[in-house]
Parts: structure tokens; C-alpha cells; sequence
């Protein structure tokens, strides 16, 4: 794999709560010289102009999930209306560790249903859940119409992307959904693992740092 083609796997990603305007100017110009897929902003920071063809990525009940689905789904409406081409939302995760995955699979719905144009990633905070929670948690995600499963928000405590995970969410999708790993990439070694177990997307921060390593 070259440096450019693994660009492309990556949504070029900055969700501290501090980040300014400047950041996010930074951001795009990196993106644009990198050649990462998109970038993936709070959305607060929207709307913004992007140079062709970087897409733009924003989150959506973040990084709780634990919003009332039908302010995740404003949410997700108006970051759409702002011009956002694919939105990461966040699953109560309550909800899935008591079990309760129809109230899992009711929420991603509501916020699918509520832009029909837009790409949909299901963040699932998989370090958080078992093994079964995890299965059940992409089965639901798939039943309610999400393009892809997402690892993580990069804040949990448990912590990000395991190469453990994102197979075990690959093999649960059967390649009908994308799988985004998330949180914690930071070298090229672990990136190439995260693709090799199955992701077809990556989100991180230390994009420059693992093109880098590619050379």
C-alpha cells in the first residue's frame, strides 16, 4: 500500500473541545496536502469550506451518546443542512450494556431517518462492551440502516480501536456495512493492522505522523 492510498482510508480528525477555528483551518490545509478522504470536525465548526474532493465528517450525540434520540437526530439534521456529508453518531451505550439493543437499533433509526442523504457511522465504544455486546450492537446497527460501525470516540476510558474488535465487527458486518476503527491509531503499523483485521475506514489525529511512516 502507498502513502496516498492509505490517506484515503482516513477521516483527518480533531474533536477536542478547545479547538478553534484556526485548528480546523489547519486541519482542512493538511487533509487537502495529505489526501485523507475527510476530515471529521465537531459540529459546531460548521458549516465549513473544503477543498474537492475531501468530504466532511462531523459527530452527533458525542462522545456520551447518552442524548434522547430525537435531539441526536436534530442534531444530525442540522449538521447535514450545514453541509456535512457523513455524520458519526454515537449509541447509548446504557442501553446496550443493560442489553437493550431494540432501544439501540430505535435510536440509530431515528437519527437514519433523519438525513436520508447522508453517510451514517455507528460509534459503539467497543472497548466498553463485550464480545456479544459488540456483535449485537453491529447487528442492530445494520438493522436500522447505518452504513457503517464505527470503534470508538477516542474519549472512553476503556479505551479505542483493538485489531480484536474491529475483526470481530468485520465479521459480524459481512463487508454489507463499512467498519471505521477509531481511537487510538497513532503509528503506521498500527493503522495497517486495523485495515488487515477488516476496517475500511480509519479515524485519527496522527495522520501525518502515519503517512509518514510509510516512507
Amino acid at each position: 500500500m502507498t502513502p496516498a492510498e492509505l490517506a484515503r482510508y482516513i477521516d483527518h480528525t480533531v474533536l477536542k473541545p478547545e479547538t478553534t477555528s484556526e485548528d480546523i483551518r489547519t486541519l482542512i490545509d493538511e487533509a487537502a496536502a495529505l489526501g485523507t478522504y475527510s476530515i471529521c470536525i465537531s459540529p459546531s465548526h460548521l458549516p465549513i469550506s473544503v477543498p474537492e474532493p475531501v468530504k466532511v465528517a462531523t459527530v452527533c450525540g458525542f462522545p456520551s451518546g447518552s442524548h434522547h434520540p430525537s435531539v441526536k437526530a436534530h442534531e444530525a439534521a442540522l449538521a447535514v443542512a450545514h453541509g456535512a456529508d457523513e455524520v458519526d453518531m454515537v449509541i447509548n451505550i446504557a442501553e446496550a450494556k443493560s442489553g437493550n439493543f431494540q432501544a439501540v437499533e430505535t435510536d440509530i433509526r431515528t437519527v437514519r431517518e433523519a438525513i436520508p442523504g447522508a453517510l451514517l457511522k455507528v460509534i459503539i465504544e467497543s472497548a466498553a462492551l463485550t464480545d456479544e455486546e459488540i456483535i449485537a450492537c453491529c447487528k442492530a446497527a445494520e438493522s436500522a440502516g447505518a452504513d457503517y460501525v464505527k470503534t470508538s470516540t477516542g474519549f472512553h476510558p476503556a479505551g479505542g480501536a483493538s485489531v480484536h474488535a474491529v475483526t470481530l465487527m468485520a465479521q459480524t458486518v459481512g463487508g454489507r456495512l463499512g467498519v471505521k476503527a477509531s481511537g487510538g491509531i497513532r503509528d503506521t503499523a498500527t493503522a495497517l493492522a486495523m485495515i488487515e483485521a477488516g476496517a475500511t475506514r480509519l479515524g485519527c489525529s496522527a495522520t501525518t505522523a502515519i503517512l509518514n511512516g510509510m516512507d
